[in-house]
């Protein structure tokens, strides 16, 4: 069908009324006179809500309003909506005062224009709505989580603010327990958010759209004129039915190649209407993240990406809609462009941090990203006064004290996090995420102690939401493996494998890999053997998002050893007297570069290089193993054990300033790649750790080719995605610091 008639041919200029006549109803102007420069002509494959609330075009250019526009075509103010006072969020003209009332249906022949009474005041709503989500997220982060729910409820089904917030909940709960009945309940509550705040964009509630009203017919204007809407089927008493103007349209192949050349027009809403377009757009991304987890297929997947990119480009224009010139700020405009920040800054950064081959794929279809534009939105976002600043700042906190710490070199900027954290942890000092951050914060200044204590207060702060218990026992669990106490960290691995289904085949794992760990003569709890815990680790695996977690697949493949009748020991037999064969008392370490390795995947050596005396310890230990691997047989895995040990030896003799030795070891796993047979992930993070400590030489064109080589020579190995994350991190941060070089020597010659 042609894109100028959907569903009946374009009416004919007689069935609209002559310009600067009083209009009753709904009126949608599509003019290009009233369009902002800069602004291109109205897409029409893609349906904007460009709606306004005031009275007819004649009695807004008598009335003399701040905001009145010049009458006739193209040149009117929109008529009101149901008779509902608001105000008129207008590139244009501003924020026109409400004034003016609604006019019944002229019953003439032909397609008609009417309104439905109401008397809702939408502006008044909208900021009792967005005040009321403020005090829920108030009760949320105060650790009251079944009263925010409780107090949001009961408006879910007639306000978008409470629909959102209240479903951003079940979401952040459902991400921490991945149960699917949770995943299932998020995603209904976040579907039932989507569809009002495609209703609430014209300020209604209702049915509303072609799938609720089949046989209505909308005719496309000639510029100039209006949109309209042919009621003939329907009766004009039924208060539930809206004009089906639609919203959003379903997306087709046309449709999207049309996006991609004609931009669709921004320039005129209501304050509800443009909060309703940054709420779906979250709705979209969130539902998004639902799809990954919920579904394993590949129809999951694209319709998943679908969503990705319709929020991305809807943050994208409204984006550009705030840095416009004509931008004018309604009432509650800081809750808005809280907003937009949010999801511009989340999408610039977590794009920014992508590897370069998946990052080119994505700018293929319209996707790029600049962390520090990414940065400066969220940190702006943070820093105002709005119902999404508290966001803004818990996504800075994660990337400060995750995304860069696990998924970069591991340089993270504790300055930044907690300044952002200080104004919180004062206000909610008992807050549950809070005092979680500030655990996390506290571990990585390698203040280990000190975060112990923050992660058991966070666990005593609440009781109602144990997933919050959980991420701390994670933590609490690596916590007590930098300091070598094997049994408090297999006391919290054991109660994850129990209460939580994130990764059972990890936690097994991690519950094996101390377990051996303890002496001869310690009490083995519940009869666990570690050699059955392994062999059961394989049968674990879990699929989210249609794949298996790599931290499984790693775990998997080195418990594959005890599969057999015979298992091969892991790397060192137990430490024994060998004139007696007794066990020594130490602890074991026929599992420790085991341990360590997790910890490496894990980062954890740049928690224990900031404490000389526990990687003095860990050094120890590893040497130890080191001498032992040399005087034991030979077997299958004695060369991928030996380039382990070296790999664990050369990070400890790095952080202790022995710079020479760290790149001995690590060069000597290149020497070794040949011989390798399972552990190929070794080569690729020697080469990574190489560079990393070029760079902290400042040898960064050297560092550069080493990353280069480590990301283009190799490929199918564990962990290989979290490996590129750390390879791109490392290279931004190498080529950074030669262009600071650069300029600096270009400033010295023009002086």
């Amino acid at each position: 069908m042609a894109p100028g008639a959907v569903g009946s041919p374009r009416p004919g200029p007689a069935a609209f009324p002559a310009p600067g006549a009083p209009l009753p109803g709904r009126r949608v102007r599509s003019s290009a006179a009233q369009r902002p420069a800069g602004f291109p002509r109205p897409h029409r494959g893609r349906s904007w809500r460009r709606g306004a609330r005031g009275p007819p075009p004649s009695a807004m250019s008598t009335a003399g309003s701040p905001g009145a526009l010049p009458a006739g075509p193209g040149g009117q103010e929109k008529a009101s909506e149901g008779g509902r006072k608001g105000r008129t969020w207008d590139l244009v003209g501003g924020l026109c005062p409400p004034e003016g009332g609604a006019e019944k249906p002229n019953g003439s022949e032909g397609p008609q224009r009417f309104s439905l009474p109401s008397d809702r005041t939408p502006v008044n709503s909208l900021h009792e709505a967005l005040d009321q989500c403020m005090t829920a997220l108030d009760l949320f982060l105060t650790n009251q989580f079944s009263e925010a729910l409780s107090y949001l409820k009961p408006r879910t089904k007639e306000s978008m603010y409470h629909s959102l917030t209240y479903a951003t909940i079940l979401e952040m709960q459902a991400m921490m327990t991945f149960d699917p009945q949770d995943i299932l309940l998020a995603g209904n509550m976040m579907k039932e958010a989507q569809l009002l705040c495609q209703r609430s964009a014209l300020g209604q509630t209702g049915l509303r759209g072609p799938e609720a009203h089949p046989s209505v017919t909308l005719a496309y204007p000639r510029e100039g004129q209006e949109l309209t809407w042919d009621p003939h089927s329907h009766s004009l008493n039924d208060q539930r039915l809206l004009p089906p103007l639609q919203y959003r349209k379903k997306s087709s192949v046309t449709d999207s190649f049309s996006n991609l050349v004609h931009r669709p027009t921004m320039d005129q809403f209501t304050e509800e209407e443009i909060h309703a377009e940054v709420c779906y757009a979250e709705c979209l991304l969130q539902r998004a993240a639902l799809t990954f987890l919920q579904d394993e297929n590949m129809v999951s997947f694209i319709k998943g990406g679908i969503k990705v990119r319709n929020s991305y480009q809807t943050y994208k224009e409204l984006d550009s809609l705030v840095q416009s010139s004509q931008y004018c700020k309604g009432e509650n405009h800081r809750h808005f462009e809280g907003g937009v920040k949010l999801g511009v800054g989340a999408f610039n950064l977590t794009l920014s941090m992508l590897p370069t081959r998946i990052l080119r794929l994505l700018e293929f279809v319209g996707f790029s990203g600049n962390k520090d534009y990414g940065l400066l939105q969220l940190a702006e976002g943070a820093s105002g006064h709005s119902f999404r600043a508290v966001l803004c700042v818990m996504l800075l906190l994660c990337y400060h004290t995750f995304l860069t710490f696990v998924l970069g070199t591991g340089n993270v900027n504790i300055e930044e996090a907690e300044k952002l954290l200080k104004p919180y942890l004062k206000r909610y000092p008992k807050g549950a995420i809070f005092l979680f951050f500030a655990g996390r914060i506290e571990a990585i200044k390698g203040n280990v102690d000190a975060a112990v204590r923050r992660f058991e207060e966070c666990c005593e702060a609440q009781q109602h939401w144990k997933q919050f218990h959980h991420m701390c026992y994670w933590e609490l669990m690596w916590c007590f493996t930098y300091k070598g106490q094997w049994k408090m960290a297999y006391f919290y691995a054991d109660l994850l494998s129990k209460e939580n289904s994130w990764s059972k085949a990890t936690y097994i794992y991690m519950k094996a890999a101390y377990l051996s760990m303890f002496e001869k003569d310690d009490y083995k709890p519940f009869g666990d053997d570690e050699v059955e815990l392994f062999r059961a680790v394989p049968g674990l695996k879990l699929k989210i998002a249609g794949k298996s977690l790599p931290t499984e697949k790693f775990a998997i493949r080195k418990s594959r050893r005890y599969l057999a009748s015979k298992p091969i020991s892991l790397p060192i037999p137990a430490l024994v007297d060998g004139e007696t064969e007794t066990p020594l008392k130490k602890p074991r370490t026929d599992l420790l570069p085991y341990l360590q390795e997790m910890m490496y995947i894990w980062n954890g050596y740049a928690v224990i290089g900031k404490q000389p005396e526990l990687t003095d310890g860990i050094l120890e230990i590893i040497t130890k193993a080191e001498e032992m691997l040399e005087k034991g047989p030979e077997n299958e895995y004695s060369v991928d054990d030996e380039c382990l040990v070296k790999l664990l030896k050369g990070l400890c003799l790095k952080y202790l300033g022995r710079v020479q030795e760290a790149e001995e070891n690590f060069r000597s796993i290149s020497a070794n790649e040949k011989k390798i047979k399972y552990d190929h992930y070794l080569i690729p993070n020697a080469l990574l750790e190489l560079a990393l400590l070029f760079m902290e030489q400042g040898r960064n064109e050297e560092a550069v080719k080493l990353l280069e080589t480590a990301k283009q020579n190799y490929k199918n190995y564990s962990m290989e995605s979290r490996t590129h994350f750390r390879i791109q991190a490392a290279t931004l941060q190498a080529k950074s610091s030669l262009e600071n070089v650069s300029r600096a020597v270009v400033s010295s010659v023009s002086l």
